[in-house]
């Protein structure tokens, strides 16, 4: 394991005593024009300008059901369920989502590794990469809750302490997005806006927020503008389908009310050369299993 290094300047404040909107400093593509990988020049374009890339099918139906059966196998384990890197929906008692898919499973493991995965976010970033976090999200039928709106790298900086705009998430479905089971939301373009948030970050808060976001929250006047500014885009799409979506997005999920489950492994990649230092606005890091201080690159 690799020890974090000190905190470096502070170029995205945040958790202070008011909200404050400030231009991203960061390219959003890292590689340099014509560097190869699996994106093409339209498809890089397209990601820079809307922060995020859909893919219809990334994995094939026969994958989709190991992939599925991998996360049922999972979740009906007593021992995982009592992991803390599991976490309990407070009003079924279902498990929400799960931590470090990537340790706990071998067949996870080898999504994390594969070029079809690992080599989009090499290309993006520009540099080797490593996994910063990584999860299942279970959304059953009947009331499993939403996410609400939030910039992943807002809380990344602020409690894990990655220093710069280097990091890109994918979200794979495992079962068919509708317009109505709770799918992925984002405001296209609002990556290039950093949004700092109020008020401090409290002790232990990951053991509230990863079930209810507080912290970290934007204003409802702040995430009027945006969506203003930049519209909201609903991801829909086959078991097997992909979302690439840069770390400063502004977007969210809804409840899932229908009777038709929503379930999804994600993967958050993070360059090498943006390794965590110290946490920007809280008093430790988060733990491991949820912001990674192991920088080993995927290989």
């Amino acid at each position: 394991m690799t020890t974090a290094p000190e905190r470096t300047a502070d170029l995205y404040p945040t958790r202070g005593p008011a909200e404050a909107l400030t231009p991203r400093q960061d390219p959003v593509v890292w590689s340099e024009p014509g560097a190869p990988g699996p994106l093409g020049t339209p498809e890089l374009a397209g990601f820079d300008r809307d922060g995020f890339h859909a893919v219809d099918r990334l994995i094939t139906d026969e994958e989709v059901e190991v992939y599925r059966g991998e996360l049922e196998r999972m979740i009906s384990d007593p021992a995982i369920r009592a992991d803390e890197r599991s976490i309990i929906e407070p009003q079924s008692q279902e498990i929400r989502s799960v931590f470090e898919v990537h340790r706990l499973s071998e067949v996870f493991a080898g999504l994390v590794r594969d070029p079809r995965v690992a080599d989009v976010a090499r290309q993006i970033l520009g540099s080797d990469v490593y996994v910063h976090q990584s999860r299942i999200n279970v959304k059953p039928g009947f009331g499993a809750s939403g996410f609400y709106w939030h910039s992943d790298f807002e809380t990344w900086h602020a409690e894990d302490g990655l220093p710069r705009m280097r990091a890109v998430s994918v979200s794979i479905a495992l079962t068919r997005n509708y317009d109505t089971n709770g799918g992925l939301m984002i405001m296209p373009g609002s990556h290039k806006t950093f949004l700092g948030c109020a008020g401090e970050t409290p002790k232990d808060n990951y053991k509230r927020s990863l079930q209810m976001q507080e912290a970290g929250t934007p204003s409802n006047e702040a995430l009027t503008r945006l969506a203003g500014d930049y519209g909201i885009r609903l991801f829909t799409g086959r078991a097997g389908s992909a979302t690439w979506f840069d770390c400063n997005c502004m977007h969210g999920s809804g409840d899932n009310i229908t009777p038709f489950p929503r379930s999804n492994v994600f993967i958050v990649f993070n360059s090498v050369e943006n390794a965590a230092v110290e946490p920007f606005a809280a008093p430790v890091p988060r733990p491991d299993f949820i912001g990674a201080r192991d920088f080993t690159p995927v290989r």
